[in-house]
């Protein structure tokens, strides 16, 4: 038989019938912090990115607004509060939204651009031969820095230059203005766009097309459909969305114009945009409450376009299956 005492456990000795929770401060610590640091740590993540947004993004915004209703000259301590006044000056002088009409010279070169970069994205997306190398040639305009592009391009386009030389080469004689013809200008202007630009469409649309399962390809050719019908019915149904993101881009981009023509032309003549007349108003006649009105309502003009496109054009998930 089993005595009784021997079963008892030790005198001093903690009976063993499991794991023993901790009570008591510490334990309440821990448990808090198991709770708590998970729920704090993304933020932590985000904090300095959220800090430079603030300070870099929504600040400037704020204070854009706020100069947008003074009469300040950009250097003077003092911030005249004038109300409305700059709004009411602006809608007043139709002159300065006649610049708007050198935005369509740039919408135009974009609906060219995105069809250049769907085309080169659909042909590159199958099999061809070299086709990382040519990615790479289409992507690479994109990364060069604009000011340094525009610089090429104004010694492209100079009288007497690569470009005419080329365009005698095909017979036509004499010397172009190209970027002193208001009838060429804007054109030329345009175009150096589509050549920097395609390549981020390219790599959009690239992208997307990748995405597309690659059995509806082969379904699709068991039923007889060449590549016409896979691009009609398989491509431009699944890349939707980014078509419909790359012309939001498209439009607002041609809305705010500045780098190229600022740094080939300097607006002048007819080939300054809503931007850089913006610029010159502030800088050239310290006219910083009236810039800063135009600012904000191409800022509002842009938003409005982009809503009414969205509600036009929905980003709805495709489904091809």
């Amino acid at each position: 038989m089993i005595d009784e005492r021997s079963a008892a456990p030790a005198a001093g000795r903690r009976p063993r019938y499991g794991p023993t929770r901790r009570t008591g401060p510490t334990g309440n610590r821990r448990r808090w912090t198991a709770s708590v640091v998970p729920r704090l740590t993304p933020w932590l993540f985000l904090a300095v990115p959220l800090a430079f947004l603030i300070t870099f993004t929504f600040v400037p915004v704020v204070n854009l607004v706020y100069y947008s209703f003074t009469n300040w000259d950009g250097f003077g301590p003092d911030k005249q509060w004038v109300g409305t006044k700059n709004y009411t000056e602006l809608f007043e002088r139709p002159e300065l939204f006649h610049v708007f009409y050198v935005s369509l010279y740039y919408m135009a070169a974009s609906l060219v651009q995105m069809a250049l970069a769907l085309y080169f994205a659909t042909i590159l997306s199958f099999s061809t031969r070299f086709r990382n190398l040519f990615k790479g040639i289409l992507f690479f305009p994109y990364l060069i820095n604009g000011v340094a592009i525009g610089f090429v391009f104004l010694y492209f386009f100079q009288p007497d230059g690569v470009l005419d030389h080329v365009v005698q080469a095909f017979g036509s004689h004499g010397r172009h203005l190209w970027l002193g013809d208001p009838k060429l200008a804007n054109w030329s202007l345009a175009s150096v766009s589509v050549w920097r630009y395609m390549g981020l469409n390219f790599v959009l649309f690239l992208g997307a097309i990748q995405s597309i399962p690659g059995e509806l390809y082969e379904a699709a050719e068991l039923d007889g459909a060449n590549r016409w019908h896979q691009f009609r019915h398989l491509i431009v149904p699944g890349i939707r969305p980014i078509l419909g993101l790359s012309l939001i881009l498209a439009i607002s981009g041609s809305l705010a114009v500045f780098e190229i023509p600022f740094i080939m032309t300097g607006g002048a003549g007819d080939t300054k945009t809503f931007v850089i007349q913006t610029i010159k108003l502030a800088f050239n006649f310290n006219k910083v409450g009236l810039a800063s009105a135009s600012a904000v309502v191409l800022l509002v003009l842009i938003l409005i376009i982009t809503w009414i496109q969205r509600a036009l054009l929905p980003s709805d998930k495709v489904d091809l299956v």
